[in-house]
């Protein structure tokens, strides 16, 4: 059986999420917590967060065993972006774009 988590408005660019995204894909549910705890990148921390809690949600609410579970699609996608300006020389100023992401991770059973 499939669970899907989707975690939005996450304060990461997409860019940065899929390098760790990458790194987990089809990955055991436990071995995928334990590399992402090493891991020293922002985006490590947001996708070990979400898929705790896919494992979690996997266990009490659909009584599926926690070592059988495995990472089968996990992807980041843009969110909405902020614009902000930041002070540039001679009174001008320079625009920045504060990118979120949207991480969607689908854990499943591995086949007997």
């Amino acid at each position: 059986m499939k669970v899907q988590v989707q975690t939005k408005h996450l304060p990461i660019s997409p860019q940065k999420l899929r390098l760790v995204c990458d790194q987990v894909r089809g990955m055991g549910a436990e071995q995928a917590l334990t590399v992402l705890n090493f891991m020293p990148q922002k985006g490590a921390e947001l996708v070990r967060k979400s898929v705790a809690s896919a494992l979690a949600n996997a266990v009490n609410n659909f009584d599926l065993n926690r070592s059988d579970m495995f990472v089968a699609t996990i992807y980041a996608d843009e969110g909405p972006s902020l614009k902000r300006v930041k002070a540039g020389a001679r009174g001008r100023y320079k625009p920045r774009i504060r990118r979120t992401s949207h991480l969607t991770i689908v854990l499943d059973e591995r086949g007997e």
